[in-house]
């Protein structure tokens, strides 16, 4: 029987309710659990093996390559001469961002990045959506630079034994080939250092960084030979919309100076090291590009650059009247490229740890293999995929799918700077953007409008792109988030 003294139950409090939809979509994840977690996976943890020099080498390797080897010939006929101005405005575009990234990785040092700090800051959908973006700045930029190293093997191959690799073979579909073979090989030539662990990975790029920083300053020095100043006579032969068009494609060049914030969670020092990487390694990249960009016009006519993939070795031959020169700078390509291949992987599969570990993907990609402290089985599905890729499509598409991703996630960087200010301002901090809130709004337009300088079907295949993300999240993350699952046993816990 009822206890008839007893006050009447308020059905209100009795049990509580389970989260409405628009409150799980925006929980957010704590950075304290985030940073509590750094390096924890499935079956092991990540070490922490990487210094100050290891982490700088990291973001340059991932950064210097296939832009200025490559799409530099993309890029010169949308802009003529004044595609060294393009490259000045990517890169001051790339550094409001830096500046937003460094504030965020001396804050937060875990290996998810800019995905990481939108959970924290913006609830889990955006994080989802940055992540998603992360995998199509990482996953794609792999396939695209992979497609590039294969065009400086063939220069090098028909400068040492007079013999390059047949077209089926070298070129994807769409661009006279059948199969890009070199394109498959160079990333499953990355998957196996990664697979030897951090330490091992960055030792090697570091050597191969150090040898296309030689290989740029050489190609300078022997270019400014053939510099000839009648290059630059009509200097923005396409206006100002070139300029940003061309901006828009360069952007690509400075994908992976936030490598390094992918190394949060085996990083020695990650508070103190992380942000003065992503800086340093910036200011080195976009002195090298302009560098490079002004002594390549003054070298070529800029007309000339049309469907130039290996503009710089040709370059060099053309100056010297040797083809000797032009197969030295090819070779230091390969070498360039093949780094940034493995620096970009890398960045890719500590992403997809990350993500993995809050349960939006798969545990698969968070299990650690407890020899080498890698995240083995995730390392070779995304090698697989990415070499897949970059056999299959054009760099062109590629470049440009990749910029209008990284852009996006860039620019939801910018927003996470000022979010957390307003919401944790007595967190501690190791670097702080200057001028408040100023700089990271201007990072957020210039963002905006480097993307809304892409063509329309890079914004057709960056709309599927997000559609099938969206799918995949509310089939499996939503329902599987750690966050999700947690709340839902505090429920049933208190019922």
């Amino acid at each position: 029987m009822l206890d008839q003294g007893a006050p009447p139950q308020d059905k209100r409090t009795a049990a509580p309710a389970s989260p409405g939809v628009a409150a799980r979509l925006m929980r957010r994840k704590p950075v304290e659990r985030l940073v509590a977690e750094g390096g924890q996976g499935e079956g092991g943890t990540l070490r922490r093996s990487l210094g100050l020099w290891q982490l700088t080498m990291i973001s340059i390797g991932a950064t210097l390559g296939t832009g200025i080897f490559v799409v530099l010939g993309e890029a010169v006929p949308k802009a003529g001469p004044a595609v060294v101005l393009s490259f000045v405005i990517a890169g001051l575009t790339a550094l409001f961002s830096a500046l937003s990234y460094a504030e965020l990785a001396g804050t937060i040092p875990v290996s998810g990045s800019s995905y990481s700090y939108a959970y924290a800051t913006m609830g889990e959908l955006i994080a989802w959506v940055c992540g998603w973006c992360l995998l199509l700045e990482y996953g794609v930029s792999v396939a695209a630079v992979a497609v590039g190293w294969g065009e400086y093997l063939n220069e090098l191959l028909d400068g040492t034994i007079g013999v390059t690799i047949p077209d089926a073979l070298s070129a994807p579909p769409g661009d006279g080939g059948v199969f890009n073979l070199p394109a498959l090989i160079v990333v499953l030539l990355a998957m196996a250092f990664l697979l030897g662990g951090a330490k091992e990975s960055a030792r090697a790029n570091t050597i191969m960084v150090c040898v296309k920083i030689a290989a740029l300053i050489l190609f300078c020095a022997v270019g400014f030979m053939g510099f000839k100043s009648g290059n630059y006579a009509h200097f923005m032969p396409l206006g100002m919309g070139g300029v940003s068009a061309a901006g828009a494609t360069l952007f690509f060049s400075y994908i992976g100076f936030d490598a390094a914030s992918t190394a949060g969670e085996e990083a020695k020092n990650a508070q103190r090291d992380l942000p003065r990487a992503i800086m340093l390694s910036l200011v080195i990249v976009t002195a090298l590009y302009v560098l490079v960009a002004t002594v390549a016009v003054g070298a070529k006519p800029w007309r000339t650059f049309e469907d130039s993939e290996a503009a710089l070795a040709q370059i060099m031959t053309d100056v010297t009247g040797q083809s000797f020169w032009g197969t030295l700078l090819a070779f230091c390509a390969v070498i360039a490229i093949a780094s940034v291949v493995l620096t970009v992987l890398y960045g890719q599969t500590r992403i997809l740890f990350a993500m993995s570990r809050d349960g939006l993907v798969p545990k698969v990609f968070a299990r650690v293999h407890p020899k080498t402290g890698a995240p083995r089985a995730n390392t070779v599905i995304v090698s697989l995929f990415c070499g897949v890729l970059a056999a299959a499509i054009p760099l062109g598409q590629l470049a440009d799918a990749t910029s209008i991703g990284t852009l996006f996630a860039f620019a939801l960087v910018n927003v996470a700077v000022v979010v957390l200010r307003r919401t944790r301002p007595d967190m501690k901090r190791t670097f702080r953007v200057p001028l408040s809130w100023v700089l990271p709004a201007l990072g957020f337009v210039c963002c905006a409008w480097m993307m809304f300088s892409l063509s329309a079907v890079t914004w057709v295949v960056f709309g599927v792109w997000m559609a099938v993300g969206l799918v995949f999240y509310f089939g499996y993350g939503h329902r599987r988030s750690r966050l999700a699952t947690a709340e839902d046993d505090a429920v049933v816990a208190e019922k």
